[in-house]
């Protein structure tokens, strides 16, 4: 479960944990519909993105080791990528929409 404990608002039920270098570099290519995702990293760093072979955009949510909100990225749309500004030790990957619908915003902290 992934929940934002500033608004109170569950932001998935379920997600994958992305740990293995592997299941980063993967992540959601090829499928066919979102799930949520949350890799882990093993420090804070400036973290870009890719959406190659991803056929579907999603809401992007990095944190820091405390678990708050450093920068987001609404509607992150397949074959493009995304260079953020802030150092982060987690990232969130959602479906397009969850952000806006959950009212997550900068510096809200969140868990899982």
């Amino acid at each position: 479960m992934i929940y934002n404990k500033t608004r109170k608002t569950l932001l998935s039920k379920n997600h994958k944990l992305c740990k293995s270098g592997c299941a980063k570099i993967i992540g959601l290519m090829f499928r066919r519909k979102p799930y949520a995702l949350a890799f882990v990293f093993g420090k804070e760093k400036i973290i870009p993105l890719h959406m190659f072979f991803v056929f579907f955009p999603i809401d992007v949510i990095y944190l820091n080791k405390c678990k708050k909100i450093v920068e987001l990225k609404e509607g992150f749309e397949p074959f493009r990528f995304y260079n953020p500004t802030k150092k982060a030790m987690y990232v969130l990957e959602l479906p397009a929409g969850t952000i806006q619908k959950t009212k997550t915003s900068l510096g809200d902290k969140i868990s899982f």
